[in-house]
């Protein structure tokens, strides 16, 4: 039986794509015999993140985390995130010489370089040292594999996501949902720099706006933004009727990866309007009616307006987690096969460099 242990810095009580990607894929790991194993920050004492708080960070040591890994007994290993835990995790499966898989859940290289005054190559140089050093780095979409293989990023493997339709589904409209005037266009998820939110909130559109999700950024664009409705974090079914009240679910990330809520939106029956870059690109087919990419985003938004929500709909059944699992557990199992990592180069007065990674 394969115990995979993956171990990730983004977990409860975060809020975010990486959480519900992983957390939905356990799942499905679970059903199909997989025992999945996790490393979270749960595990160890945490800080709050410089410029986000909400985000805690470890504070582990390596031989915290290497108990915590060789507890587990795993059989394979994934790393999920290039933060703390993953760094000394990395370092623990270099030293062990056991193969290991990541993947690119972030532009952690933008994210960053949009908080700190960090030459955005370093962090691409970074990125490149962390993924390469194993055996396989999931990517969500094409277009990102792309992007990845044209910074020097090896071994990509394709891991897509799903969507649960039992939560994310249509449902019968208010006439005047959330008290405003139709039509409504809504925005969902974490309020931050890098979700580029002014570039739908400054949009002249009919109707009304709605920013659903909460985060860094939310009480500055509350100020700004009198005449939007900002209303904080939703979860399960308010989360799925707040989707399904709205007319169009505007996507102003430049960024993301993938973009989880855009399935959501899609399953609830609501066409997308979003720029045409990663993740909008790899998920609304051209021609679907489903939605529609602009780099004018109130072009898009208005034309997303006349598409069809029974097209978003059907759009969005051609995503499943079963499916994106079986991808990831062919991943995880491709890296393994690849066999043992090679041994540590010696130093240069002979010995191993065991730990050093």
């Amino acid at each position: 039986m394969t115990r995979l242990t993956i171990v990730s810095d983004a977990w409860h009580p975060q809020v975010n794509g990486v959480v519900r990607s992983i957390e939905n894929t356990n799942r499905e790991l679970t059903r199909m015999g997989v025992e999945v194993c996790m490393v979270t920050p749960r595990d160890f004492a945490s800080i709050p993140c410089p410029t986000y708080p909400e985000i805690r960070l470890s504070v582990a040591t390596y031989g915290q985390v290497a108990h915590a890994i060789t507890g587990t007994l795993p059989t394979a290993i994934h790393i999920a995130t290039e933060g703390p835990l993953g760094l000394l995790a990395r370092r623990w499966c270099l030293k062990n010489r056991m193969p290991f898989s990541t993947s690119y859940h972030t532009r952690f290289p933008e994210y960053v370089a949009a908080r700190f005054p960090v030459p955005v190559r370093w962090l691409h140089a970074f990125a490149r040292w962390f993924h390469n050093a194993g055996n396989g780095c999931m990517v969500a979409t094409g277009s990102l594999e792309r992007d990845l293989g044209k910074l020097g990023i090896r071994n990509l493997l394709r891991w897509s996501r799903g969507i649960d339709q039992t939560v994310f589904r249509p449902m019968e409209p208010d006439d005047k949902p959330f008290g405003l005037q139709r039509p409504i266009f809504i925005t969902v998820g974490r309020v931050a720099v890098e979700k580029n939110l002014p570039a739908f909130l400054d949009l002249d559109l009919p109707g009304s706006k709605v920013v659903v999700g909460d985060g860094p950024a939310r009480a500055d664009l509350q100020k700004r933004y009198p005449n939007v409705l900002f209303t904080g974090l939703k979860t399960g079914s308010d989360l799925a009727t707040a989707y399904a009240q709205a007319d169009v679910f505007v996507f102003p990330s430049r960024t993301d990866t993938f973009g989880n809520t855009i399935l959501e939106a899609l399953a609830s029956g609501v066409p997308v309007a979003a720029y045409p870059v990663t993740g909008p690109v790899d998920i609304i087919e051209e021609g679907s009616g489903a939605g529609a990419m602009s780099e004018d985003l109130h072009e898009a938004c208005l034309a997303a307006l006349r598409c069809s929500r029974e097209n978003a709909r059907s759009l969005a059944r051609k995503f499943t987690w079963e499916a994106a699992t079986r991808q990831f557990l062919g991943n995880v199992l491709q890296a393994q096969s690849r066999g043992l990592l090679p041994a540590p180069a010696p130093s240069k007065d002979g010995t191993p460099l065991v730990g050093r990674a």
